[in-house]
């Protein structure tokens, strides 16, 4: 039966016909007299920045099933309860050099993980290390998913015995091991980085898990475009969770086996904004790496034809100095914001410019967008076909054309969807960590799919 429930100030309330008009004022009621009994917020740790509170709710359809996203509200009261998560995860015991010990992380006896309720948490490296940390948020969310006193619901919870589990997560920090391990180190043959990928690789063969399954239920994280080059191929049935897939073929990598999750931005989210059309004096802003390899030519050619534009910033930076300083200021002071391919289609700058509340214009003719199934990104991006950004004048034409009342309710949708991209620990319901989850989640079905027609000619398999 379709769930006839309304939505009344962020709450959930049941609709009977003949209560209908009395259940919609206890709900509102209810709403306004729960503040003052939430506990505090729980405490932030490393460098996650989390929105502040809001009451919103948004529900989006999808083939007739529904699903609630809601941005960051007061709801700390709510806690993790495994029996209702949505999907249960077994989690691989991986020794510490491929997790925590990359963050220099030293396990007592023979514990391979920290004691993240007693000891202090290793931070995840800053600047831009930090636009491929998911596998740090995620392997947290797991840890804690037992917890008796989690603040927060949750998605996924861990379980220990992998035949209950319907993905099995392998915590490989494959970004960190690449962007701090790839250079080989004399007398060494070969980086730290592909060292730890090849051990990974026998690992997981050997697994009792993986000879059931071939790897199909194993979720794997590559966000950084190179973190497995050495690996990728040898796991190919896994679940791969990527920031996109210029850098893979579609046997490899491709949207219906894989996800594709959010880099976590780099400039601080615009926590109460009130600058609305007006107050934003630049029309449209850029700045970045201008001469970039690959599909990133369109950069430099878009430089040219802009460049001159009083009311367009479009200059090179980086987050050398006070880039990101830069940036913050220039993104929060323009109306749209340019997100444009460089060496692989997707980059940072997109969710950026969403902390931001700058109007993304895309212009990436390959680009997956994280969540893309649920979210209509059209409500708050404007997407422009490169072949058409290169003709004169097309692109500040279309700009110039969107309406201050067009553009205002973009940028409201924006203030609503920022939470789901913020990536923080403790989880907030229906932030980054909670879903990506989720997106596991809808693949399950296809991944069981996979598994049963694996399994069709298994009991007559002999050794020949």
């Amino acid at each position: 039966m379709a769930d006839r429930s309304i939505h009344v100030l962020g709450l959930r309330c049941r609709k009977p016909l003949f209560l209908f008009f009395g259940f919609v004022a206890l709900c509102s009621l209810s709403h306004g007299s729960t503040s003052s009994g939430s506990p505090p917020a729980a405490p932030i740790v490393g460098s996650s920045v989390l929105p502040s509170s809001k009451i919103l709710s948004v529900v989006e359809s999808t083939g007739g099933a529904e699903m609630e996203l809601a941005g960051h509200q007061d709801r700390q009261h709510e806690r993790c309860d495994p029996e209702r998560a949505r999907l249960k995860v077994f989690m691989y015991d991986l020794p510490a050099e491929f997790h925590f010990g990359l963050l220099g992380w030293t396990p007592k006896g023979d514990g391979v993980w920290p004691d993240i309720k007693e000891e202090k948490i290793p931070d995840y490296p800053g600047g831009l290390n930090l636009q491929h940390s998911i596998e740090y948020w995620l392997t947290l969310d797991l840890l804690s998913s037992r917890f008796g006193d989690r603040r927060g619901p949750c998605i996924a919870v861990r379980v220990m015995d992998s035949r209950e589990a319907d993905v099995v997560f392998v915590p490989f920090f494959s970004s960190l091991s690449y962007n701090r391990h790839s250079k080989v180190t004399p007398p060494m043959k070969e980086s730290t980085n592909k060292m730890l990928q090849n051990k990974l690789v026998q690992f997981l063969v050997s697994q009792e898990e993986w000879k059931r399954s071939g790897g199909r239920d194993h979720v794997v994280m590559a966000h950084h475009p190179n973190s497995m080059l050495d690996a990728r191929m040898k796991l190919w049935p896994c679940v791969f969770i990527l920031s996109d897939f210029g850098r893979y073929p579609p046997t490899i990598a491709n949207v219906e086996k894989d996800i594709i999750a959010p880099y976590k931005h780099v400039v601080r989210t615009f926590e109460n904004d009130s600058s609305g059309f007006d107050d934003r004096r630049t029309l449209l802003y850029f700045q970045g790496a201008i001469y970039r390899k690959d599909g990133g030519f369109i950069r430099q050619e878009l430089y040219y034809l802009l460049r001159e534009e009083k009311d367009v910033h479009f200059s090179f930076g980086s987050i050398q100095a006070n880039g990101i300083k830069d940036s913050t200021r220039g993104m929060r002071s323009s109306k749209f914001c340019l997100n444009i391919a460089g060496d692989t289609p997707s980059s940072n700058r997109l969710f950026d410019a969403i902390a931001s509340h700058c109007v993304p214009v895309i212009i990436s003719d390959d680009i997956e967008l994280p969540y893309e199934d649920i979210l209509d990104y059209s409500k708050f991006c404007v997407f422009v076909r490169t072949s058409d950004a290169l003709k004169k004048n097309f692109l500040l034409k279309l700009i110039r054309g969107i309406s201050k009342e067009e553009w205002t309710r973009m940028w409201e949708r924006l203030k609503e969807v920022e939470g789901y991209f913020e990536f923080g620990y403790p989880s907030q319901k229906n932030d980054a960590v909670q879903m990506i989850w989720q997106a596991v989640a809808r693949k399950v079905p296809e991944i069981k799919l996979k598994l049963h027609r694996h399994k069709r000619f298994s009991r007559f398999d002999v050794d020949r």
